[in-house]
């Protein structure tokens, strides 16, 4: 009978399910899997494992002899599980800035990682480029991003932000702080969003500001105008209302009504 066969009969009358063993032995289910289907083999270290497991001899779970009966594991018996992390991935460019890697990449599944370059990737990042979990920089991508210029991320500061929520001079998100702000909720200097309030000019569904365009009866403040109004009309009444309102910031927002 061959090793294969073997563990699979030490396996079922264990009563243990290809998972369950994978799980002792700390394995995938699929090498437990080929092991049984005779196209692999266990290492030395699960092969002592798996012997100490069932009681048996490695000679006779490798090759069938000097067989012992395999017993019920005790509710004692001690289970070595033996866990194969992979390494972090570290790169680092031998070219640097300023005495900066120009390109440092560190990153691992079951350790926090920070790299710090020029450009930078890691579970944190920080650079001027940077791509990460957590990244800092100048230009941000991240999970939880900040930066100076363009930023996106789930969360994300910066000066254009990008994000599920979003704080910036211009922000675009689900939720969205700036002096610019889009989104589906907003609070800006000028916001544009379903639900928008603006120090100044809100555009919304619901609008609240100085001057308020969106839906009859969601409106307030000093000047409301409906969707549809005629765009020179809206623009006569900013100018009127708002007159230090910059002309590229006026020709910006009439693109929403």
């Amino acid at each position: 009978m061959e090793f294969s066969k073997r563990l699979y009969e030490l396996r079922k009358k264990a009563g243990l399910s290809q998972e369950g063993l994978s799980e002792l032995l700390g394995v995938t289910r699929q090498a437990v899997q080929k092991w049984e289907a005779g196209t692999s083999r266990p290492d030395w270290e699960n092969l002592s494992a798996i012997a100490q497991y069932f009681q048996v001899s490695l000679d006779w779970l490798m090759i069938g002899e000097e067989h012992t009966t395999p017993q019920p594991t005790p509710s004692s018996t001690t289970i070595i599980h033996h866990y194969h992390h992979p390494k972090p991935y570290e790169y680092k460019s031998k070219r640097t800035v300023f005495g900066i890697p120009l390109v440092h990449i560190h990153v691992g599944r079951h350790k926090l990682c920070v790299a710090k370059g020029i450009f930078a990737i890691g579970n944190v990042a920080v650079g001027c480029f940077a791509l990460g979990g957590f990244s800092f920089g100048i230009f941000s991508l991240g999970g939880i991003a900040f930066g100076l210029l363009l930023v996106l991320g789930g969360l994300s500061c910066g000066g254009i932000a990008l994000g599920a929520l979003s704080i910036g001079l211009i922000a675009l998100g689900g939720c969205a702080i700036g002096i610019l702000a889009f989104g589906g909720s907003t609070l800006g200097v000028y916001a544009v969003g379903g639900a928008a309030y603006g120090s100044q000019i809100a555009i919304g569904g619901a609008a609240s500001a100085p001057v308020a365009i969106g839906t009859i009866g969601r409106l307030s403040g000093e000047c409301t105008m409906a969707f549809g109004t005629d765009p020179a009309v809206v623009q006569r009444a900013i100018q009127q209302t708002l007159p230090h309102t910059p002309l590229w910031i006026q020709n910006l927002l009439l693109l929403f009504i």
